[in-house]
């Protein structure tokens, strides 16, 4: 068979798909289930997520398939919620990185702070938080979390700069 036959167009696109789930499921997972709640219904939202990405044009999401996998996914994570009328945070320690090290703090205390500071996001409002989750959980760039959130890239700074000023001035001694 010829590259172009319809045969080896699928199994290029099978290739595509598998390769992105391999490198987001997890990732999208995690954020699927700080929107729904539940583990189950986080895989489930994730599974339609890479159902319409084999539906995709590959060309057309070429640059910028994170974006859109995240967008599909906060969507319909979304209408999930709206569906089930359950909307809540889970925070998961791991999916945040743990604070900068000092020589002087123990590890139980460490500890206590990386809690804190989960609590402290937990708190901030569902925009700030989704931001600061996009940007130091998912690695997303201004511009992916601007895609993502569907507002400019100007506000995804005003959002961060709000919620880190918010985050520091409660995380530091007084």
């Amino acid at each position: 068979m010829s590259p172009t036959t319809p045969a080896a167009n699928d199994e290029r696109q099978q290739a595509w798909v598998e390769h992105a789930l391999a490198q987001y499921e997890r990732r999208l997972t995690i954020f699927a289930w700080r929107i729904v709640g539940e583990r189950e219904l986080a895989r489930d939202v994730v599974q339609d997520t890479f159902l319409k990405l084999a539906q995709q044009d590959r060309a057309a999401l070429d640059g910028h398939l994170g974006a859109w996998l995240y967008t599909v996914c906060r969507r319909r994570a979304l209408d999930v919620c709206r569906k089930e009328s359950r909307m809540q945070t889970v925070l998961d320690s791991d999916a945040i990185g743990q604070p900068v090290a000092d020589k002087q703090i123990s590890p139980l205390e460490r500890q206590e702070e990386a809690g804190r500071a989960l609590r402290l996001v937990a708190a901030l409002p569902p925009q700030q938080q989704e931001a600061v989750r996009l940007k130091f959980e998912h690695e997303l760039s201004y511009r992916e979390i601007a895609e993502v959130m569907e507002i400019s890239v100007s506000h995804v700074g005003v959002l961060l700069h709000h919620a880190l000023r918010r985050l520091r001035s409660e995380l530091t001694p007084q």
